[in-house]
């Protein structure tokens, strides 16, 4: 997924809901088309509609870290390629946001892990330290693959720089866990989906309207 321009990272910075919609409209920025104009005026309408939707961090949220991973299967029509998504929640608060194209899940869970780790590495700084950190992913393959310490012939295809992920996980840096699909919340960030699904999710990240 193309890279958001700086305007457009300073706004999905604080209202990660759009994310998705953004970056993918980011995609056709160079040429872009009347069908992408109406989906950015639609976006900007929804902004319209919810001026004071935000993020809220509170001072005893603690420092727990937590982590979700997802990726649609070729979900792009035009080339085929694979949008993963991942969300860091420090203290159950959102941390960061993490979209771009890519394989499969397995990528998705390594881009997720370098995140992670370099989270960790901040909180060292101030003599938080922290191990066995979760990882979700709905997917149970690409868990497989992660804790098995053999390469096979199955996954050669897949670029070397994205296996670290088996070192930290047998080290005991971080853990993969399953997530069913409805308690994913990468999801919002890579696929499209229902008011009900987009609603719940959004709450879910700690993003809330003090005007409700």
């Amino acid at each position: 997924m193309e890279s958001p321009t700086w305007d457009q990272q300073y706004l999905t910075a604080s209202r990660p809901d759009i994310m998705y919609s953004t970056c993918l409209c980011a995609r056709y920025q160079a040429e872009p088309k009347e069908s992408h104009l109406t989906a950015v005026k639609r976006i900007f309408r929804y902004l319209k509609g919810t001026p004071n939707l935000g993020l809220w961090y509170s001072k005893d949220s603690g420092f727990d870290l937590t982590a979700y991973s997802d990726s649609d299967f070729a979900g792009c029509k035009i080339d085929r390629k694979s949008t993963t998504g991942g969300c860091h929640l420090l203290g159950g608060k959102l941390n960061s946001v993490s979209t771009s194209t890519a394989e499969a899940e397995y990528v998705a869970a390594g881009i997720c892990c370098a995140q992670v780790l370099w989270l960790r590495n901040q909180l060292q700084d101030y003599d938080i330290q922290l191990s066995r950190i979760p990882i979700y992913c709905d997917n149970t393959s690409a868990i497989a693959i992660a804790n098995n310490p053999v390469l096979h012939s199955k996954t050669k295809h897949i670029e070397v720089r994205y296996h670290f992920i088996r070192d930290h996980v047998m080290n005991g840096d971080i853990e993969l866990h399953f997530v069913p699909t409805e308690y994913q919340l990468a999801d919002l960030f890579t696929k499209p989906l229902d008011v009900t699904r987009f609603n719940m999710l959004i709450s879910e990240l700690g993003m809330l309207n003090p005007d409700d």
